[in-house]
């Protein structure tokens, strides 16, 4: 699914199971553990597939629950 050029630098996009990835969404933040993401093996760009995003929307729409809920700090800077 992966294994392509990076669209930032000169690397290759590989996939890699991430202990945990947050991903910022119009409608809200998830944390995903144990997720398969691409990461560039030069720059480090994260890249996600339609099945992570997929996951993501359907955790947001309440149709997949969330294994737990964690609060976020947050401060002025």
């Amino acid at each position: 699914m992966y294994d392509f050029p990076c669209e930032y630098c000169s690397g290759t996009v590989r996939e890699q199971r991430l202990d945990r990835e947050v991903l910022n969404h119009a409608r809200g933040v998830v944390i995903l553990e144990n997720a398969p993401i691409g990461v560039c093996d030069h720059c480090q760009a994260h890249y996600y597939s339609a099945e992570v995003l997929k996951r993501v929307e359907a955790i947001l729409d309440g149709n997949t629950p969330s294994t737990r809920t964690e609060s976020v700090p947050v401060a002025t800077f």
